[in-house]
């Protein structure tokens, strides 16, 4: 079963440690977050759970279609994902539990001053099978 472990920037409940934007951290506190990420999706690779992993950079825009010969809506009522989600990791894994214990493990990533940031990230389990609309 293949999950998306969602990273968020902020907006979760405690006790994710408050350490700032990343821009914020010293260079080798950067360093050390990405060391982190790296080493734990090689070891998702060489165990055979690794699929996908992006960091998402700041910016975008949520678009939405308006109507035929409108121009797209391109804000709304909505918060940004852009100020929400930092980047996402897919994993293929046996069971749900393996899942959140691994969403646990990338939770323990460090932050500003080197501490675990506890970050809480969304497990979701990717949909399956086809879609498609039968007459």
């Amino acid at each position: 079963m293949k999950y998306l472990l969602l990273k968020h920037y902020r907006g979760t409940p405690p006790p994710a440690v408050e350490c700032g934007p990343m821009d914020r951290w010293t260079p080798e506190e950067v360093d050390a977050h990405m060391q982190f990420m790296q080493a734990f999706a090689n070891r998702l690779q060489e165990t055979g759970e690794f699929v996908d992993t992006q960091e998402l950079a700041p910016g975008g825009a949520f678009v939405r279609y308006d109507g035929e010969g409108r121009p797209p809506v391109t804000d709304g009522p909505f918060a940004e994902t852009k100020d929400l989600i930092a980047g996402w990791m897919i994993i293929d894994v046996e069971s749900w539990d393996r899942a959140v214990q691994l969403a646990a493990e990338l939770s323990a990533a460090p932050g500003a001053g080197g501490a675990p940031i506890c970050e809480w990230l969304e497990v979701r389990p990717l949909l399956t099978g086809s879609c498609a609309v039968t007459e």
